[in-house]
């Protein structure tokens, strides 16, 4: 009988060390008290090596238990990115790599698989005892990675969002676990396909926006105890957007940048001429691209909410509302349609059937500067909301708390006292748990935020964007997967491929 040619570095270490076990010498007598041997890392394939895919590089590297041996991304090497400050990515990666002087030569914010590739690899290089590492491959398509790396063990994907659930289904076929950025998908179908894919292959997957807040289960445990009756609404607001928002694809069509495969970044989406408008951190905005404010701020927010009061399925019913914009021609002025970004403005109503013990919950979201009214019990403590926030009403009460669900309170104050009486209010913990999926990939178990967790909070962000673009209330089927009272909106649900990106 023959051996496999192909058997991967963890498996023949594993029969190695069975084999010769005892030869084997503890691990702490070779490397140290925090030396990872290299058959227990976990081999990262790294694809999309923008702005959010560096500032994560750069935390993600210095956890012993993993390793970076491949990057990826469409764009070679740039210096026109947008970020939240002209040196924070710069001064991120100097901090990694004790090179206060790193970057000095950039004009602009750098990204792009070069600049990925030479984190990790001097990275690396600084803490061996040669010196040298040049271990880290670097490709354009993600595809030739999954098909040349065999030996990874997962892959963190920073991509814009249109490419999360092509390139995860990709890997998961591979036999590959999966880390991602928010949100799983923008499509409803994409959504539902990786996490069956998911749950069919097996491997592990962690979306990265869960986190445990303590928050909720102290507004849930409030709740439950009858301090503000029985909660019949939630509502949530974001400052976001924080890129521009335009109401029409540009016009103009500048060359594509050198280095720059703007084939690959499509991905899926059909052909359209290259503007950087499309690129970058400005993805977000657009119905192709993006998943708009609620899918950037929402997956964070809502997701925790749903695990804690038990919503794991989508909405029923889905209302939206955007700003709406106008234009002149001859002089006349006429409502622009607009099919192809979201509005500067969102607010979505979404409703959820009361559900075992709980009852029906009318859900609301707003961004773009907009927020609920504030509340009369606010106003007698001469309050206001906050720029972001979270509220729950019940039928006899209200708690607010922060954005995310930090340091809940129920207004008016008076009324606070009176129900905690000598209780102190415990400190509100967020659990991230950076190393819970890293866990979870070398266990090959499911992680808290896990795809599989995940369904109902992904296809209530996806729905949004379909109400928005249908321009009515949709009724949801979610059994079968349609809008039953506006059969044309289902076209929102999925969206056109273009040849060879069929999923």
């Amino acid at each position: 009988m023959k051996l496999k040619k192909n058997i991967n570095r963890r498996k023949f270490l594993g029969t190695a060390a069975a084999t010769f076990a005892f030869t084997v010498v503890p691990r702490h007598v070779l490397g140290g008290a925090k030396y990872v041997a290299p058959s227990d890392k976990v081999n990262i394939g790294y694809i999309g090596c923008g702005t959010q895919g560096l500032r994560e590089m750069v935390s993600l590297i210095t956890n012993p238990e993993i390793q970076i041996t491949s990057v990826c991304d469409p764009n070679r090497n740039s210096t026109d990115y947008v970020d939240w400050s002209l040196n924070g990515i710069r001064n991120g990666i100097r901090r990694v790599l004790e090179n206060s002087s790193w970057g000095e030569g950039i004009d602009g914010i750098p990204g792009g698989r070069e600049i990925g590739k030479e984190v990790v690899e001097t990275y690396y290089a600084k803490n061996r005892g040669s010196g040298s590492y040049n271990g880290c491959s670097s490709y354009a398509d993600f595809r030739e990675l999954l098909e040349k790396e065999k030996d990874i063990d997962a892959v963190k994907i920073m991509t814009p969002d249109h490419l999360h659930a092509t390139v995860s289904i990709a890997a998961m076929k591979k036999g590959k676990h999966v880390v991602i950025h928010k949100p799983i998908a923008n499509r409803v179908y994409e959504a539902r396909l990786t996490i069956e894919t998911a749950r069919k292959t097996g491997v592990s997957t962690h979306l990265l926006a869960w986190s445990r807040r303590s928050g909720y289960g102290l507004a849930r445990d409030w709740i439950r105890d009858g301090a503000i009756g029985t909660l019949r609404e939630v509502h949530n607001w974001s400052n976001r957007p924080v890129w521009p928002q335009w109401t029409s694809n540009p016009t103009e069509s500048p060359p594509i940048p050198r280095g720059f495969d703007w084939d690959l970044w499509l991905g899926p989406v059909p052909d359209r001429p290259y503007h950087l408008n499309y690129t970058h951190a400005v993805f977000r905005g657009w119905y192709d691209f993006g998943g708009g404010s609620v899918a950037d701020m929402g997956t964070y927010s809502l997701w925790p909410l749903f695990m804690t009061f038990d919503i794991d399925a989508p909405p029923t019913i889905v209302e939206a509302y955007g700003t709406t914009t106008c234009a002149i021609t001859n002089h006349v002025s006429s409502s622009h349609r607009n099919d192809v970004a979201f509005p500067y403005s969102c607010a979505f109503h979404f409703k959820f059937p009361a559900r075992g013990k709980m009852p029906s919950i009318d859900l609301y979201w707003y961004d773009g500067g907009m927020k609920p009214p504030v509340p009369e019990e606010l106003e007698a403590d001469n309050g206001e909301l906050s720029r972001e926030g979270m509220m729950f009403v019940g039928d006899s009460g209200k708690i607010l708390a922060g954005f995310r669900c930090e340091n809940p309170q129920i207004i008016p104050e008076r009324k606070m006292r009176q129900y905690l009486g000598s209780r102190q209010v415990s400190e509100n913990v967020v659990d991230r748990s950076a190393g819970n999926w890293i866990d979870a990939f070398k266990s090959g178990t499911q992680s808290p935020g896990s795809f599989l967790n995940a369904g109902a909070v992904t296809e209530t962000i996806c729905l949004a964007a379909v109400a928005l673009r249908a321009r009515r209330k949709i009724v949801y089927d979610a059994k079968s997967m349609k809008i039953t009272n506006r059969p044309e909106a289902n076209q929102y649900l999925y969206r056109e491929y273009r040849k060879g990106w069929e999923l």
